[in-house]
């Protein structure tokens, strides 16, 4: 089975390892097609910041341009402006002038015109030009952001296909160290299994000579001393007293206990149920307080306070048969002879429910023909005459089973053991049946209860009454579906335990052979508690040498012991001189310790006062000191502050602000301005491109290394394949080898120990035929 297991695991393996191969030159396409697709990407990116770099710079131009025509069209205004006044009042002066300003006024209004067109027209270029590379660089971007995505979970991959390597890598590895434990404990266990086969066939044949032996001495025994064997014929066999089984007894009496439990409820239940129905006859439909009852209800109510003499015998069969089912007995239905007698109760209480059932029956239809009843308390009472029959009939069915599992304790002819097991699951349906009908019972007589509490002329004792029965209608539904559910549980128990009797025989024929069984049961244990006498307390042997040796060594060595004693004694009176030598040490040592302590005390306090005054002298000094020092640093350090406002503002006034020179100088700043952010621009894209350059020759790295560990991986695996491969057919060679040689030694030691129990089965004969033969000799 391992091995099995095993090939499946590598199997397993092998597939996925498979499919992981397939996927990793799938990725590996994908790399490199994406690595070639991010390169055409970079040159298309390189191409179109040319192409907007070129568009800037002609935009540059175009600005300035405008920047240009613009003020010299405020120039052309200026002058216009101020040759207007002076045309009007040189009209006749300025003629010549003003055709010349005319003509000179048309080339500058062509001149214009052509700027304005030219300028329309770029801006309109200009405007096309940055719409196609904002829309480009946004296309660049988001492919480049879905490449990126599509690269980092490629990576993913990559990452969790190495894991899953080199998981599969630890996992062979282990498989391939416990495999070779397991082939080097096989190779031991092939080994112990050889001496053992070795040792097993010395055995087996020392045990065949024995045998063989022993066999033909009981063969010549039996052939000379055996008159007759008791096993052969029914009748003496049944008298043969059988093993006894101490757990079939516990569990017999464990069950005949539940049963007398669940009994008990039963008769409970059936005796409030009678007792709660004569109260009820008693108050309804006519209340006896109040007028007379029918004679019918009369006879019904007298017959029902006798209940108790019919329900209580059946808690007293089961009792009597609970208590005959002891530890010492054998219980099978040949012997349980109280069974009889429950049954017997069982059909006396059948007859009292038969006596009452037309009774009961003419009750409820009385209550139907009375003017209190309804329609639906109608109905209901003929569905309760329907139950009533219904459970008399129930009743009857299982006391027809009970008095056929009586019949062998009895009449051994009147039921067959093939039978048995037909009759108990007769016994269980019907239980069944009985839980069925009492469930049919309760719920109609709830639905007449609470049809009758809803009438005006219920009374309390009605209600009451009510209650009680419905309570113990319920307390005999319950108890009925306990008694089906625990038969059923035990009923396979039940039918395995009929084949326990005596040896190799259908069972007891007899009820008198299975009591005169019982009788020689019982001298058979009171002959061998005879035999247990128990035995007188002595010392054993061995204890008595012991305790001998050591009163010896005792008297040796008590010379010895008190030499030690007095030893022992004089150095403990040694040991407590120098205990007091040094007490007496220590409280001197105290006594010096404090007198110093109090000179040392007395010197600080002549000393202190002194002191103090010259330190209080030097702190103040040292302070005086340091106030200076101080104050001089803060003179030093502090700056010199003006407060006069006007000075800085004199001060900020003077100060003078470097101008543009010209026009020049502010397009020259304005180009080395943007030349410098192209500049820096341009450095984060090659940053950025080099750096997506390493990553891609890092992965490739990766890659190759991670092909190289795949293939080194895969030899590894062929080669523990085929070592796996080679073991398993060593085992299964051994294995099978193995297992055929035990089985042949299995086989032959069961038939070894067969012959061995015929054997000694017919050497048990022949004794007990030998002793039957020497009494029989000896009372001749």
């Amino acid at each position: 089975m391992a091995s099995a297991e095993l090939q499946g695991k590598y199997q397993k393996l092998a597939q996925e390892y498979s499919k992981l191969r397939a996927q990793n030159q799938v990725l590996k396409k994908g790399v490199v097609d994406e690595q070639a697709n991010s390169a055409a990407l970079k040159e298309q990116l390189k191409m179109k910041d040319q192409s907007l770099r070129k568009l800037q710079q002609e935009m540059d131009s175009l600005t300035f341009r405008n920047l240009q025509l613009a003020k010299r069209v405020e120039l052309l205004q200026d002058e216009l402006a101020l040759s207007e006044p002076r045309g009007k009042k040189n009209k006749k002066s300025g003629e010549s002038s003003s055709q010349l300003s005319q003509e000179q006024k048309t080339v500058f209004d062509e001149d214009l015109q052509k700027k304005i067109e030219e300028n329309e027209r770029l801006h309109i270029q200009f405007f096309e030009a940055d719409e196609q590379h904002k829309h480009v660089e946004a296309e660049l971007r988001s492919r480049l952001a879905t490449l990126e995505t599509e690269a980092a979970q490629h990576q993913a991959v990559v990452d969790g296909l190495t894991r899953k390597y080199m998981e599969t890598i630890e996992k062979l590895q282990n498989d391939k160290a416990k495999l070779e434990v397991k082939s080097q404990t096989l190779e031991k266990e092939a080994k112990e299994c050889r001496l053992r086969t070795e040792e097993c066939q010395l055995q087996l044949k020392n045990l065949h000579e024995d045998l063989s032996g022993r066999l033909e001495e009981s063969l010549s025994i039996i052939n000379e001393k055996v008159p007759f064997n008791d096993t052969k014929y029914s009748q003496y066999n049944a008298l043969n007293v059988p093993l006894h089984n101490r757990r079939h007894q516990l569990k017999m009496r464990d069950i005949a206990g539940q049963a007398l439990a669940f009994v008990q409820d039963l008769v409970t239940a059936l005796l409030n149920f009678h007792t709660y129905t004569e109260q009820r006859i008693q108050i309804f439909p006519v209340d006896s307080a109040i007028d007379t009852i029918s004679p019918l209800n009369q006879k019904f109510s007298q017959y029902l306070h006798e209940n108790a003499s019919y329900v209580r015998p059946l808690e007293e069969g089961m009792l009597h048969l609970f208590e005959s089912i002891t530890e010492d007995t054998v219980t099978v239905l040949e012997t349980t002879v109280k069974l009889k007698t429950f049954s017997e109760h069982l059909t006396s209480y059948i007859c009292f429910l038969r006596k009452i059932l037309p009774y009961q029956l003419k009750s409820l239809e009385e209550e139907c023909e009375s003017s209190l009843c309804t329609s639906a308390l109608r109905a209901r009472n003929l569905e309760l005459s329907q139950d009533m029959k219904k459970m008399t009939a129930v009743f009857e069915k299982l006391q027809t089973y009970i008095a056929l599992l009586a019949l062998p304790s009895t009449e051994p002819d009147g039921l067959l053991r093939t039978n048995y097991s037909s009759v108990l699951t007769n016994v269980g349906a019907a239980l069944h049946g009985f839980h069925d009908v009492m469930k049919d019972i309760s719920k109609h007589y709830s639905q007449k209860a609470t049809i009758e509490h809803e009438l005006p002329t219920a009374t309390q004792k009605l209600i009451t009454t009510n209650d009680c029965i419905l309570s113990s209608v319920v307390a005999l539904t319950n108890g009925a579906g306990k008694i089906a559910s625990f038969f059923s549980n035990n009923l396979d128990y039940f039918i395995a335990s009929l084949s326990y009797g005596p040896k190799a025989a259908s069972g007891f024929i007899s009820p008198l052979s299975a009591e005169c069984m019982l009788q020689y049961k019982k001298k058979a244990a009171a002959y061998m508690k005879s035999l247990r006498k128990p035995l007188l307390e002595s010392v054993p042997y061995e204890e008595a040498l012991a305790n001998r040796r050591i009163l010896l060594s005792s008297t040796e060595s008590r010379e010895g012991l008190a030499q030690q004693v007095q030893q022992s004694l004089e150095k403990i009176s040694k040991l407590e001189q120098e205990k007091e030598h040094w007490m007496l040490e220590a409280q001197l040592a105290k006594i010096k310790l404090e007198k110093e302590n109090q000179r040392i005390a007395d010197k600080l306090k002549n000393t202190s006062s002194g002191q103090l005054v010259g330190l209080a002298q030097e702190n103040a000094a040292v302070s005086n000191a340091a106030g200076q020092d101080e104050a001089t640093a803060k003179a030093v350090s502090e700056p010199i502050q003006s407060t006069s406002l006007i000075g800085t503002l004199t001060r900020t006034s003077n100060s003078e602000v470097p101008d543009v020179e010209s026009r020049e100088d502010l397009i020259k700043n304005h180009y080395m301005a943007r030349i410098v952010e192209l500049t820096s621009q341009l450095q984060l894209a090659d940053s950025k491109s080099v750096h997506f350059y390493a990553e891609c020759r890092a992965l490739s790295k990766r890659l190759a290394l991670a092909e190289k560990s795949k293939e080194a991986l895969t030899e590894e695996m062929k080669l523990a394949s085929q070592n796996i491969s080679r073991l398993q057919d060593e085992l299964t060679t051994t294995k099978r080898s193995y297992e055929d040689q035990l089985s042949m030694m299995s086989d032959h030691l069961c038939s070894m120990n067969e012959t061995l129990s015929k054997q000694r089965e017919e050497i048990d004969t022949l004794k007990m035929s030998s002793k039957g033969n020497s009494k029989k000799n000896k009372s001749r």
